[in-house]
């Protein structure tokens, strides 16, 4: 299984603090099936920068730590980039980094109480750039859970999405996990993953997901979001349902 979505790599971020954390974590994930992590590390998201090739040297570091342990995973590099204006600016100079630095996919990460009033014009222009965005846990952004529409709208204009295991599992909370289950149903995300950054507070939930999409979808979901993570590790098209807008319940009397 493929983990797109990990801050497994040590000292960056707020993820794996040390070598010692990032071993750990790869434990973890070995046990859970993943035999191949994207690292993620955060890049301007107010705190931390992590750019293109000082991910790419630590990523070579860290499998060589991890062939020296014996452990039987791998990782490829990528970056959860907070949106910013001049994304495109920094792509062509070579600071930021496409998931396992071949693809063409881009992970984009919303701030967690708004969505930009650029953010329609930038995926669009980060599309005619030949790239792929990927909006990370949407389910987790204040104003896309108050206007789910909005969602619609990036994904039907062509962005994806990627929810997070922990969300369905219930982490976060009975109103974004049921936010979590109303994206999947109306085809708006396309991936799961951990997007861990500890075995314990933040760990990977990825088998306790894929065994709730089983009961509750059908073991096809299951196929939808493992195919889809194996499909970008190897820079090949993704499988796309076509978008729905959530349905919301109306409640008699409130107009």
């Amino acid at each position: 299984m493929i983990d797109i979505h990990c801050h497994i790599l040590p000292g960056v971020d707020d993820g794996a603090k040390n070598l010692s954390d990032s071993i750990a974590m790869a434990k973890q994930a070995i046990s859970e099936g993943i035999d191949i992590i994207i690292a993620t590390p955060h890049h301007k998201n107010g705190t931390y920068i992590n750019r293109k090739i000082d991910i790419l040297n630590k990523v070579k570091e860290l499998n060589e730590a991890f062939k020296t342990e014996g452990l039987n995973l791998t990782v490829l590099p990528g970056q959860e980039n907070r949106i910013f204006g001049e994304i495109i600016e920094d792509y062509d100079q070579g600071d930021i980094l496409t998931l396992t630095g071949h693809s063409t996919y881009l992970f984009i990460e919303f701030p967690s109480g708004h969505v930009p009033r650029y953010a329609k014009q930038l995926l669009y222009d980060i599309q005619l750039k030949g790239l792929h965005p990927i909006i990370v846990h949407p389910e987790r952004n204040a104003q896309l859970i108050e206007n789910p529409d909005l969602l619609y709208e990036f994904v039907k204009n062509g962005a994806a999405t990627q929810i997070t295991a922990a969300s369905l599992t219930g982490y976060f909370g009975k109103k974004i996990k049921r936010y979590t289950e109303q994206i999947i149903e109306s085809n708006l995300t396309h991936f799961i993953a951990s997007d861990a950054h500890n075995t314990t507070t933040r760990a990977f939930k990825m088998n306790e997901a894929l065994d709730i999409l089983e009961q509750k979808y059908g073991v096809d979901s299951v196929y939808y979001f493992t195919e889809n993570a194996e499909l970008l590790a190897e820079g090949n098209h993704i499988f796309r349902e076509v978008p729905e807008p959530i349905k919301t319940k109306k409640f008699f009397g409130l107009f």
